[in-house]
């Protein structure tokens, strides 16, 4: 399917580009913006766009072609888009500019050409976007989409709800700087957020929240790490006595609450990646099976020495792979201290029958859980520590995610492995004092100039920790720095890289930040020396 054809010419950043005054959207004065930027986040691969404004029917149809138009995907995130663009107009009003106006826009097309809806790592989430006057041919003004798959689709009509804004002169929503023609298509195919849901219980409809506002940015994966060593929330059918661990009887997700945040997930074309981290960060499973401690005084990591163990690994992964159809399964491995083994009694006499040091039983461990994960067909992903330990040994279908710090990217696609960018110097979200510059300039092929290796980066992850975080602060401490992380995984990496970031992004960012807000997602001042801390002052949220 080739653009040029559709389109009539080939495409370009244009970035950026000439706007007149007066015209951008959101605001009576537009002295505070740059006028030279295009305020849509993550900023498409390639566009054009003109001079002319057009008005938006509050009663703006879907009409949809295609093998995949007809999906229920598409039907939902249209009523969802239309809800957000027309948040502003009021039923009455309605009515109103109903009897008294004609509109340039009254209907959106959306084409998909395949009805494939599985989700899954590199799904197509490319698209077409024109947004421009009716023709000759056409007694009704139309945006039109086109994409592959019903994932693009969702794509494309985030980026249309952004060009959308309403002008409160005229009360009507409106289209500037049309004609728009965008083509774009993610740089990364994997771009996640993860959320901890152990060292702090978050309510089912705060981590749908979570996930709505990441669609607003074009994240693709949650990576919902459960259980940590602090709690054990989640219910495992086949061990009814691990969710003991939770903190409290009301702290818990059910079976059917993580069937539904999979699906509330799928519908927003997101994946689930569910972790289950071992042999550490594990204490809280023995509040219900305390045999898998290694003893009652000293309880993490999990005993190795007994079969038991895996048996409750593998219970725990047949059961929730019912739950997660995604691809991708993580088994952390992550900061293992071994001194339980070491110092324990029957744990030490079994490494001492299999002729094993305490690094040799990590090693033992993690390969098992590794087994264990891919006979239910799944891809294991593990923290870096396992690589640095043994990467040897490692099945060559582990995915590596970096978090300690820069370079362990470059050595492991340097060994044929797949790798997750996660810099916890930048990309960890919990670290309150690392600004948005420093979140936006990480770059995951940092060191990595090998085309072939660079694409065995799959993308990167900002992870949401949640020792200080629970339901009351979590999106001001998410929103907006991982936005900036967002444009860097979607974005062409040239468009981006180039120029004063604080010419060609801070703007534009502080303008997305606003829309979250109005969207209702709690986004903290951009330039905030900590994160998620209050304004320091009366002012405008364009400028904060």
């Amino acid at each position: 399917m080739e653009m040029e054809g559709w389109l009539g010419g080939e495409l370009s950043h244009n970035f950026p580009a000439a706007i007149s005054p007066g015209s951008h959207p959101g605001l009576n004065s537009i002295s505070e913006l740059n006028e030279s930027l295009v305020f849509l986040w993550p900023l498409p691969s390639e566009f054009t766009f003109g001079n002319e404004t057009l008005t938006v029917d509050p009663d703006l149809s879907l009409a949809v072609n295609g093998d995949g138009g007809n999906s229920v995907i598409v039907r939902d995130a249209f009523e969802r888009y239309r809800a957000i663009i027309f948040k502003q107009t009021s039923w009455f009003w309605r009515l109103k500019l109903r009897r008294n106006s004609d509109y340039d826009i009254g209907k959106i097309r959306i084409i998909v050409h395949s009805d494939d809806e599985e989700l899954q790592l590199g799904a197509d989430e490319s698209y077409y976007l024109m947004v421009a006057k009716s023709n000759d041919r056409s007694i009704i003004g139309e945006a039109t989409i086109v994409a592959n798959s019903v994932f693009g689709a969702l794509r494309g009509l985030e980026t249309f709800s952004q060009l959308c804004a309403y002008d409160y002169i005229t009360k009507t929503v409106q289209v500037y700087k049309a004609p728009w023609y965008i083509r774009d298509r993610p740089r990364f195919a994997y771009r996640g957020l993860l959320l901890d849901t152990s060292r702090h219980y978050l309510p089912v409809d705060v981590i749908k929240q979570v996930i709505e506002s990441m669609s607003y940015v074009k994240l693709n994966v949650l990576h919902w790490h459960i259980i940590d060593e602090e709690s054990f929330p989640l219910e495992v059918p086949t061990y009814p006595n691990l969710w003991k661990g939770a903190y409290t009887k009301w702290e818990r997700y059910t079976v059917e609450d993580a069937y539904e945040i999979v699906n509330f997930a799928k519908m927003r074309g997101i994946n689930v990646m569910a972790e289950v981290d071992v042999p550490g960060h594990a204490e809280s499973w023995g509040a219900g099976y305390p045999d898998l401690w290694p003893s009652l005084s000293c309880r993490e990591p999990l005993d190795v020495s007994k079969n038991t163990t895996f048996d409750v690994i593998s219970g725990i992964l047949t059961d929730i792979r019912k739950i997660f159809p995604f691809e991708l399964f993580h088994l952390g491995g992550d900061e293992v201290n071994t001194d339980c083994w070491t110092s324990t009694s029957h744990v030490k006499q079994w490494l001492q029958g299999q002729n094993m040091t305490a690094k040799d039983a990590y090693r033992y461990f993690v390969l098992k859980a590794q087994e264990i994960a891919i006979s239910k067909n799944w891809t294991p992903v593990n923290w870096e520590e396992t690589f640095n330990a043994f990467a040897t040994e490692l099945n060559p279908r582990t995915v590596v995610h970096n978090w300690l710090g820069s370079g362990v990217c470059p050595k492991a696609v340097a060994q044929g492995f797949r790798c997750i960018f996660s810099n916890q110097g930048f990309w960890y979200l919990d670290h309150l004092d690392v600004p948005w510059d420093g979140v936006y300039n990480a770059e995951p092929l940092e060191g990595i100039t090998d085309a072939s290796e660079q694409q065995l980066v799959l993308g990167g992850e900002v992870c949401m920790w949640a020792e200080t975080a629970d339901a009351s602060n979590l999106q001001q401490t998410i929103w907006p720095r991982a936005a900036a992380a967002a444009e860097r995984l979607w974005s062409e990496r040239e468009a981006i890289s180039t120029g004063n970031i604080n010419i060609t992004a801070l703007p534009r960012l502080h303008y997305f930040r606003c829309l979250l807000t109005r969207r209702g997602i709690q986004a903290a001042p951009v330039t905030n020396k900590y994160a998620r801390s209050s304004p320091g002052g009366p002012g405008s949220c364009y400028e904060q």
